[in-house]
């Protein structure tokens, strides 16, 4: 209340809404609603009991606004994230635009001591949604730990060329801790050219998107591709790519996926069945689409 301020500065009222109405417009103040968001307890269940998660959330939604939708999933994710992060936690970080949202909903918190990895190399991309490297450095400074960097192309023109970048020391150092992360937060990408980040980003030719989905990849995290089934599939892209390896992935306890929207219904299924993800954040109508495509009637 400005009259509360008013009195507690021991100034006019009217003044404090000049000098408030000043410190927005230079970017000093920020004032947003924030709304809870709720969540829905049976399906977050049916995807447990599924999919054998350690957790899920699913978000109740009845809009499909996609900007509201990565607002409430990005609230979701950081939520999760910051219940499963400790003091001296390694957390490796893919990309995208689920990513971003999370890594934008983390609020302050100094000195965690945590390490904040760079999972896949640098996509090269002013949109800070599609770069790893920036993503790093902003959760870093908001839980105030350090940050690692992979210093290389995501994408290589021969497997040749990716495995000697994956060798060079500055490299290596980052790829090692990426392999001892207690949490992965990740995206879940799709093939389908309407909902590729790469493909949306311009980090990938549309053609090459049509051979990736010509092996019936479905979706990707951190460039592993898989069919609905959970089977990984475009090996030939994927020793290309400098990137966390599939197995190191695995072995990460807590596998954040956080996804949502209709066109990442295909993809997060291949991503639970190929057990990609261990915790999973998404919306109500997704979840819903999920468990009927995995179980149609």
């Amino acid at each position: 209340d400005q009259s509360q301020i008013a009195e507690i500065v021991g100034v006019t009222r009217s003044m404090v809404s000049r000098m408030l109405s000043e410190a927005r417009k230079r970017g000093i103040v920020e004032i947003r609603i924030s709304r809870p968001i709720k969540t829905e307890q049976r399906l977050e269940q049916a995807l447990i009991d599924k999919f054998a998660l350690k957790e899920a959330m699913v978000i109740s939604t009845r809009s499909m606004d996609e900007k509201r939708l990565l607002e409430d999933l990005g609230k979701g994710g950081a939520q999760i994230l910051r219940r499963n992060l400790v003091s001296g936690s390694v957390v490796g970080l893919a990309w995208g635009t689920s990513v971003s949202a999370t890594v934008g909903a983390v609020n302050l918190q100094e000195n965690t001591a945590v390490k904040v990895v760079q999972l896949v190399g640098a996509m090269g991309a002013r949109n800070t949604e599609y770069d790893g490297h920036a993503l790093v450095q902003q959760l870093a400074e908001k839980l105030g730990g350090d940050d690692y960097f992979i210093n290389a192309p995501y994408f290589c023109q021969t497997p040749e060329m990716a495995k000697s970048l994956l060798a060079t020391h500055g490299v290596l150092e980052t790829v090692v801790l990426g392999k001892n992360a207690q949490v992965a937060l990740l995206g879940i990408g799709s093939t389908d050219p309407q909902y590729s980040s790469y493909y949306l980003a311009g980090y990938v030719p549309l053609d090459e998107i049509e051979q990736i989905r010509a092996s019936e990849a479905v979706g990707d995290i951190a460039g592993i591709h898989f069919d609905v089934n959970g089977n990984q599939v475009c090996h030939d892209f994927y020793e290309r790519l400098v990137t966390i390896r599939v197995e190191d992935l695995l072995k990460i306890p807590i596998r954040i996926g956080v996804a949502g929207g209709i066109g990442k219904v295909k993809p997060i299924l291949g991503a639970l069945r190929g057990n990609f993800v261990s915790v999973l954040i998404t919306d109500s109508v997704t979840a819903e689409k999920v468990l009927e495509l995995d179980n149609p009637v």
